[in-house]
């Protein structure tokens, strides 16, 4: 049964009730996520992973939170750093994995790879290898619920790096002429590829970013699960209300290098070792369980539970076949 207690944080207000169980259901995603990346960085190092591969370790509270926040019918779309977005939205940790290591069981049979996995069931429209493209394809989700009357809102997740494409603007500019139901996370985690976001960007609050066009926005502690969920809710009730787009800046960080070939020396170990022992998401979410009264066996069966998942990805992932030749030929356009 849930329990709820109220918490308070220290040098500020009170804060809602915590459920309990909502925060294990968000404790228990995270830490799939998190281990379905570490063991998709052992493939890559075992030469079963090719390509690049963007992990989503230490961000895990970002699309977590937002997650709780909405309901069926709401779309997602992001960049390439989203295996962990696949998994929250409810794909399936096998064909996720599959599609890593080029099967024909994963999500697009094996030709995708790690930036191109998409599921009409669970309303994730990718997955994209272009910096912010899929901003732009985000605003025309948003405009697909505006033309069908219905409440459902888009969500569009980038980084603080493609926070300044062009196309990131053309995108606010049209989502609030026309009041469009879209929510813009920029996932903020520091570096952009190896830079800085000091260095790269003359805004230094990204939240007010959708300010030219009155776009509202939010910063959000993006290593809080909760904290994520509550600005969420906020934005996505201001959408439905039919009063326009909203912009989240959610300060996260990335654990490890951009990508897998990106052994991060712009940054020091003690500040990446700072972040890991006094901000991680996993940690702060087990210690707010374990105040609530949440006992060892219950983290131990949760986490037998996601090791068990993740290695049946892992076999599943090595074990099913190649595609077909004749998939060369699928889901290809030819004028006849």
């Amino acid at each position: 049964m849930a329990q709820a207690v109220e918490t308070r944080k220290r040098g500020k207000a009170k804060e809602p009730a915590v459920d309990q169980a909502e925060l294990l259901k968000a404790y228990r995603m995270m830490l799939l996520i998190r281990r379905f990346e570490e063991k998709a960085g052992q493939l890559y190092g075992m030469g079963l992973i090719g390509g690049f591969c963007h992990l989503y370790i230490g961000q895990e509270a970002v699309v977590v939170g937002v997650m709780l926040a909405t309901k069926e019918g709401d779309q997602f779309i992001t960049s390439y750093r989203d295996h962990g977005h696949m998994l929250a939205t409810g794909m399936d940790a096998r064909g996720v994995m599959a599609e890593l290591t080029g099967r024909a069981g994963g999500y697009s049979r094996g030709k995708g790879g790690s930036m191109h996995m998409f599921s009409r069931e669970r309303n994730f429209f990718g997955g994209h290898g272009i910096v912010g493209a899929q901003v732009s394809l985000g605003a025309g989700l948003a405009f697909s619920n505006r033309y069908r009357g219905n409440d459902h809102v888009s969500l569009t997740f980038f980084g603080e790096g493609a926070s300044n494409q062009g196309q990131v603007y053309e995108s606010f500019n049209l989502a609030s002429l026309m009041k469009l139901p879209a929510i813009f996370v920029i996932e903020n985690n520091k570096y952009g590829m190896g830079t800085s976001v000091d260095r790269a960007s003359a805004s230094h609050d990204l939240s007010k970013n959708g300010a030219p066009w009155g776009i509202p926005g939010v910063a959000m502690d993006g290593m809080d699960v909760l904290a994520v969920k509550a600005a969420t809710e906020q934005a996505i009730a201001h959408c439905r209300a039919g009063k326009g787009p909203y912009l989240l800046e959610a300060k996260t960080y990335r654990y490890r290098g951009h990508s897998m070939s990106d052994p991060a020396r712009y940054r020091t170990r003690e500040e990446v070792q700072a972040m890991r022992t006094q901000h991680d998401c996993i940690e702060s979410a087990r210690h707010q369980l374990e105040a609530l009264g949440v006992e060892d066996a219950e983290f131990r069966s949760i986490d037998d539970e996601v090791k068990a998942i993740i290695q049946d990805a892992a076999d599943f992932a090595q074990s099913s076949p190649e595609p077909e030749p004749a998939e060369l030929y699928t889901d290809v356009l030819r004028e006849v």
